[in-house]
């Protein structure tokens, strides 16, 4: 029986950044993905070999949406986070995010997010994009009511719609699940030498204390700079928040045949 081909397409913009490594280290074996996602929120979660992440790798290239992506959360829960963040969910969506990852934090089943970088650029202010108005205002209005729960607990939010808008997007989902009862290890991932993408007027991310400082500057009329890498108690679950570094080489060697390098 013939199998029906399967075509997958990647725009050119989506290796222009993060995506490119975020496929690059996620169509390893399964227990190389969970080894690095494991180090990657050490000692706050693990991840096991039989969790399930998305993207998978350069066959499976699809990011969560935390909204629709079964495999993440339960369809009620799925359902509760759409309605909380859109008015009108035809054509439609929730934010993608880098990664996603399920895990064990502590003794309850809970998730990884990821928002990663490559070069500085991928960090610049944004604005929601939303064209639908009804959708525009339930999305400032659930970040609004994330802004207000977390200023409860650090003072110092600024989520907006109209400003650094996936930044706020972030910490408001991150928070929104922890009320629902699934800890999140929510952490921004600075991928350190893409060489590749050093042209123009791009900055590369060169160390992680460089990287740490960037997000530092350029979040910190949103977000605290004291909310990096705490843990933080949301009725009676666990919500981390961290800043890590990594480097996901792109290797070539000759195998036979040719001149030895």
């Amino acid at each position: 029986m013939n199998r029906p081909k399967r075509t997958i397409t990647f725009r050119a913009r989506e290796f222009k950044g993060s995506r490119l490594r975020c496929l690059l280290l996620t169509s390893q074996v399964a227990p190389d993905v969970s080894t690095f996602l494991t180090l990657l929120v050490a000692p706050h979660a693990s991840v096991p070999i039989d969790g399930r992440w998305a993207p998978r790798g350069f066959l499976e290239p699809d990011e969560a949406k935390l909204g629709e992506s079964p495999g993440f959360l339960p369809e009620a829960d799925r359902d509760t986070l759409t309605r909380w963040w859109l008015a009108r969910s035809s054509r439609a969506n929730t934010p993608n995010w880098d990664i996603v990852s399920t895990c064990r934090i502590g003794d309850r089943a809970g998730l990884i997010l990821v928002e990663a970088k490559a070069h500085q650029g991928e960090f610049a202010d944004d604005r929601c994009g939303a064209t639908n108005e009804d959708n525009y205002r339930q999305i400032e209005g659930a970040l609004l009511q994330a802004e207000t729960a977390w200023n409860t607990m650090i003072p110092g939010f600024a989520l907006s719609a109209g400003s650094h808008y996936q930044l706020g997007n972030r910490f408001a989902f991150a928070w929104k699940l922890a009320t629902m009862g699934t800890p999140v290890v929510l952490v921004y991932l600075g991928f350190l030498n893409a060489g590749e993408m050093e042209r123009g007027n791009r900055v590369l991310l060169r160390d992680h204390a460089r990287w740490r400082d960037f997000v530092l500057q350029t979040s910190k009329d949103t977000v605290p700079p004291e909310v990096w890498d705490r843990t933080f108690n949301v009725n009676g679950t666990a919500l981390t928040v961290l800043i890590r570094s990594a480097v996901v080489e792109i290797d070539a060697r000759s195998v036979s045949g040719g001149p030895k390098v």
